[in-house]
């Protein structure tokens, strides 16, 4: 069965992803006077941004009065062991409190202290009080505020549009093809230029905290396939502990306010077994320490039945439980009739964080394709090996605008459009070499990448299990051509599907390439076969797509360079690893 029929949509900026990074971007967009459009694969409320709870970051000071930008840049730039670009952390440790400003006049009502100040509380490694909140929903009050805007700004939203192309010719970008999710309709949209804000890809792995169907890598292929290149794709973030069960819910967060509040991790011998790890902070240790603890003690065997370890707060009241942790006491009732205050709950770590992505030019957010910008968790550089808890939320927002920016700066300099019929019927066909009998499914498939990717490819590494992942996941790809894709004019499911397995194959072999490449453990990155940070291993990874073999090459480029002034902040710091009363999400 073949389509080539289309409708055409026209703007000067094309936003694809209508979460916090697209929304800002867009907002940008409208307020410089041109035409803007977003695209969205899942509903406008609902996009990862709501699943960001913790807070905002940005350096006021409004408590802890020693607290500045430079404190924020040191931070973020050595918990993200040295490996991020020092000129993207520098734009948001400097930019982030005007944004959290203007987010918060704009409706998104953070907490206040008596003087009318943001209040701000510690949040994982930061030094000082910095992070801003809006009770334990930040990221779903800024979506909130963020749509509103859009809303007031008349700023079209189409979140049933599956984006699976960019445009391409001569390298530049001139727009997008996309399919609505339940009719089959196919649109190609003609922009100036085009922004990515897509999400990143754990929803690759068994156990994350994304939900179905969001977080699949597709902003990663879509940039790949148009000739861009990733960074630091093996850095990716595990939270420690994560629900084990029931299945449909598997990696949702437990928040590390629970340990914070005294929760005590036990194996299935009852032993305390952060003694092993971090004697001195026990339980209070860092979340790249515990995740690893977690993890080990569950694939050496002394995890629960269910693949998990006890995390056990019995020894509180059921008071103080309700009082400092009402969110987690009613999400284990209600998943699992578990009271919390009588039962230890089983966790294991999750995969939470993409910190690779799209290489970009930090200060303008465009890639190496002419017309292509990228902003949000989609694209790399910022939080190098590790990702400092509420810096996300600032990224979607600094970053957004500034590719808002850049996009209508490009747009205004152009003195004319391309466009290639060649480009779109190829784009078309594309998606018609999908829609066909065939003799296996792609959920199965889908469940069973997730599976090689914990296990091959999970908390702790090795080239052994590296390269079988890497196996594995070719032979899946040799079965794309054989899965069976019907659509109707009452659901195309299975098309979205099999361009979220495409896009998620790629980005789970983009990951296991980095991961070959870098022969050390460095922040979220462990290896068994390497266990030591190597002082020979600073660079980044870089991942670029062969467009006519379509495979994947890997190779080495240098750290960017700290500025003298930046490198004075730097020395003489030291990681911030007093984790008490910090372990807030």
């Amino acid at each position: 069965m073949t389509f080539n029929t289309h409708l055409t949509q026209i703007s000067n900026v094309l936003v694809i992803g209508c979460g916090g990074a697209g929304l800002r971007s867009a907002i940008e967009v409208k307020k410089a006077g041109l035409d803007v459009c977003i695209l969205g694969k899942r509903p406008r409320t609902d996009s990862h941004t709501v699943l960001a709870a913790g807070g905002i970051n940005a350096a006021f000071g409004n408590l802890d009065t020693e607290d500045s930008w430079q404190q924020h840049f040191v931070d973020t730039y050595l918990e993200g062991y040295g490996i991020g670009d020092p000129s993207k952390i520098e734009i948001m440790a400097k930019e982030a409190p005007s944004l959290v400003r203007e987010i918060d006049k704009w409706g998104a009502n953070f907490a206040k202290l008596e003087n009318g100040n943001f209040d701000q509380r510690y949040f994982g490694a930061h030094k000082y009080r910095r992070t801003c909140y809006s009770g334990d929903f930040t990221g779903f009050s800024i979506l909130k505020t963020l749509l509103k805007k859009a809303a007031d700004l008349k700023i079209p939203i189409y979140d049933s549009e599956y984006v699976t192309e960019l445009l391409i010719k001569k390298n530049i970008c001139f727009g997008a093809m996309s399919f609505n999710t339940s009719s089959a309709e196919r649109t190609i949209h003609l922009a100036d230029s085009v922004i990515i804000c897509t999400g990143g890809h754990t929803r690759v792995w068994k156990k994350s905290s994304s939900r179905k169907n969001e977080n699949t890598g597709d902003g990663y292929y879509l940039a790949l396939n148009a000739g861009c290149k990733l960074v630091d794709m093996e850095m990716v973030q595990f939270h420690p502990s994560g629900m084990v069960f029931p299945e449909e819910i598997e990696g949702t967060l437990v928040t590390e306010a629970v340990r914070g509040e005294g929760g005590k991790l036990f194996n299935n011998k009852g032993e305390r077994f952060m003694t092993n790890y971090d004697s001195e902070r026990m339980e209070l240790s860092t979340r790249d320490r515990v995740a690893v603890a977690n993890y080990k003690e569950i694939i050496e065997g002394r995890g629960t039945k269910k693949g998990g370890v006890f995390l056990d707060i019995t020894h509180k009241s059921k008071e103080f439980i309700i009082e400092k942790l009402p969110s987690i006491y009613r999400q284990f009732l209600e998943a699992q009739m578990l009271d919390i205050s009588k039962s230890p709950m089983e966790v294991a770590p999750t995969a939470h964080y993409s910190m690779g992505g799209i290489l970009v030019n930090p200060k303008n957010l465009s890639t190496s394709v002419e017309g292509l910008f990228a902003a949000g968790e989609v694209a790399g550089g910022l939080h190098g090996a590790n990702r400092l808890g509420g810096n996300s939320l600032a990224e979607i927002l600094i970053f957004g605008k500034r590719a808002g920016i850049a996009s209508v700066d490009y747009s205004r300099k152009l003195n004319q459009q391309e466009r290639a019929t060649k480009v779109i019927d190829l784009a078309h066909e594309n998606i018609n070499k999908f829609i066909k009998k065939g003799s296996e499914l792609v959920r199965p498939l889908q469940y069973e990448l997730r599976q090689i990717m914990w296990k091959n490819c999970g908390v702790i590494k090795s080239k052994d299990l590296l390269n079988n992942g890497l196996e594995k996941i070719r032979i899946i790809q040799t079965k794309l051509k054989d899965i069976d894709i019907r659509i109707d004019e009452h659901s195309c499911e299975d098309l979205a599907l099999i361009f979220d397995l495409q896009s998620s194959l790629i980005s789970a072999k983009a990951t296991i390439l980095s991961a070959l490449e870098r022969n050390e453990s460095r922040g979220a990155h462990q290896r068994s076969d390497f266990q030591k940070t190597d002082p020979s291993c600073e660079f980044n990874c870089l991942i670029q797509m062969d467009l006519t073999s379509q495979e994947l090459k890997v190779s080495k480029s240098p750290l960017k360079k700290l500025t003298k002034p930046l490198r004075n902040f730097v020395n003489g710091a030291r990681r911030e690893v007093n984790c008490k009363n910090k372990l807030l999400e």
